[in-house]
């Protein structure tokens, strides 16, 4: 590369361009702020190690992918967010996706089963079933999945605090199906983390969660080899307002407090970080996207090799599932947001993504109906089959603002990555656990979404439909989905009926053998697994825990 003659050409070509930017904006932005050049060239990544920073996909340090074949093998898993009122819906929902070309399951719950509550407790009322599937028992779980064979379909739960439980009842419809343990394949999200510093659905504090996550890691590398027992998320850390930067570094922070933990388990490293996932969003920035998921592999690699001294290459792996971003959606003019999910699923492709949601265009309004939900998934199909981006492996690679830009999106996340270790003194998870208590990162959060919503009323930043191009006019007809107002009441009265059936000295027996192992400080995995196939309530069995950890409760963050 001859650095000079470049430096040369360009001062001649910003000269005799100058007359054309006379009408630009002063400066550009991604929407997290990151400032863009007018152009790149070969001198904006001159440092650049192909084999040291990019290599080749499937290999080290996984920046073009974490599979060599990648799309070429088999297309990402279709999936779609799924889930309302009684089980019996959810399961009706899901034949349905599955037969319009889903490719795995994503379960959504309601507020009562997220918080723990059962539906018959009186914090549940008006919200059972309404933002996702009510689940209190392992009879649900056994409707939820009727007729859907577990050894065959994979399945992603969208669920953190309860997440042992939910689990649980999944391990105990596979052994009624005749599926064993080492055949499921699937998700837990089983991230607490980010419940304190964005989504605030949490139940126990910090540490006692972080206890109960390591059973899960412990209990399924012996029991569940195909199973992810968590998805770091950074989907809500975005959704709550974060940049993209802070998304990166948060999420991958909060991944390697999960791996000092499983290390301070007495975990050998290679034994459980494999079964470890991730969760991105894909917000409207469609080349800072690509960046971030770019720079969150070769992080991840990194650090996993030489700061935790993993040996397989499978720990070295960032595997992730992406969604669409959910606060990207807009009520006005609701089918312009076919084409924003289609540009961010796109940059989730393009970016290599494992697992893909499209949000359905009528979200912003309701949960998705029929019709919505198939146009979310047929947008997967006709990137994958049509677009032909799937052609070649990692076709932007060796951009040169694509690589320059993820070299930024890792540089400003190591910014971050600096201060949590600070505040640990070296280490991820006392300075995660420090940072929830100080409101570290919930006041970053919150500074983030108030720049960008400056940004959003001043104009400077466009959104279609809301702040320009505005349609007063407007009469879009979007296919209404309504709740049924009886479900409630059915859904407490199947409880009931459970509740009568089982045999309550055994439900009785079982919560007292969880306690007991909880107060000793075993593996509470055996014995919420007990408790589910005795037909235990999740909130039983929650309560049982509660005694024993306590309630979380936040500190006010000014």
């Amino acid at each position: 590369m001859d650095k000079e003659k470049i430096l040369e050409e360009k001062k001649k070509w910003e000269e005799n361009c100058k007359k054309d930017f006379k009408d630009q904006k002063e400066r550009y932005l991604t929407i997290s702020g990151l400032e863009i050049n007018d152009i790149y060239t070969p001198l904006d990544v001159e440092n650049l190690d192909y084999l040291r920073d990019l290599g080749f996909p499937g290999q080290y340090p996984f920046t073009r992918g974490v599979y060599g074949n990648m799309y070429r093998g088999r297309i990402w898993t279709i999936r779609q967010f799924s889930g309302f009122g009684t089980a019996k819906d959810t399961n009706q929902r899901f034949k349905f996706l599955l037969k319009h070309g889903q490719t795995g399951l994503s379960t959504a719950f309601d507020m009562p089963t997220l918080m723990g509550y059962d539906s018959d407790h009186p914090l549940a009322e008006g919200e059972v079933g309404k933002e996702g599937v009510a689940v209190d028992t392992l009879a649900d779980f056994e409707i939820l999945f009727d007729g859907i064979p577990l050894d065959k379909v994979s399945t992603s739960f969208t669920i953190n605090s309860p997440a042992a439980i939910i689990l649980a009842m999944y391990i105990a419809v596979g052994e009624k199906q005749g599926v064993p343990y080492h055949m499921l394949r699937g998700t837990i999200q089983n991230d607490i983390l980010k419940e304190y510093h964005a989504q605030n659905e949490w139940i126990f504090p910090p540490e006692p969660s972080i206890k109960i996550i390591t059973d899960i890691f412990e209990f399924a590398k012996d029991h569940l080899p195909r199973f992810n027992t968590i998805s770091i998320s950074g989907y809500h850390i975005r959704e709550a307002g974060s940049t993209a930067v802070q998304e990166l570094a948060f999420t991958l922070a909060d991944g390697f407090a999960y791996v000092e933990a499983g290390i301070r388990r007495g975990l050998d490293v290679d034994e459980f970080v494999p079964r470890l996932s991730f969760f991105f969003n894909a917000h409207m920035d469609f080349f800072e996207e690509i960046a971030k998921y770019r720079a969150a592999r070769r992080i991840w690699a990194r650090e996993l090799k030489e700061r935790y001294k993993a040996k397989n290459p499978r720990s070295l792996m960032l595997r992730f599932h992406t969604q669409t971003a959910g606060c990207s959606l807009q009520a006005q003019q609701p089918l312009v947001n076919i084409i924003r999910t289609t540009l961010e699923a796109l940059s989730a492709v393009l970016g290599g993504t494992q697992s893909l949601h499209t949000n359905a265009y009528d979200e912003a309004l309701q949960l998705p109906a029929e019709l919505p939900a198939v146009i979310a998934v047929r947008t997967q199909q006709v990137i994958a089959y049509e677009s032909g981006v799937t052609n070649t492996i990692d076709p932007l690679a060796g951009s040169y603002f694509v690589e320059a830009l993820t070299n930024k999106m890792e540089e400003e996340a190591y910014r971050y990555f600096d201060k949590i270790l600070e505040m640990g003194n070296g280490s991820f998870l006392d300075g995660i656990l420090r940072g929830i208590e100080e409101g570290f990162f919930r006041r970053e959060i919150a500074n983030a979404s108030y720049e960008f919503q400056k940004r959003v009323e001043s104009g400077e930043y466009i959104i279609v439909g809301v702040n320009k191009y505005v349609d007063p006019e407007e009469k879009i007809e979007v296919p209404p989905f309504k709740i049924d107002p009886e479900l409630e009441r059915k859904q407490i009265e199947f409880l009931n009926k459970v509740k009568s059936e089982r045999d309550n000295i055994l439900v009785q027996n079982m919560l007292k053998r969880l306690g007991e192992a909880a107060d000793r400080g075993d593996n509470l995995m055996p014995y919420i697994i007990d408790c589910v196939k005795a037909y235990a309530t999740e909130g039983e069995i929650i309560q049982t825990l509660k005694v024993r950890f306590g309630v979380y409760r936040e500190k006010v963050v000014v």
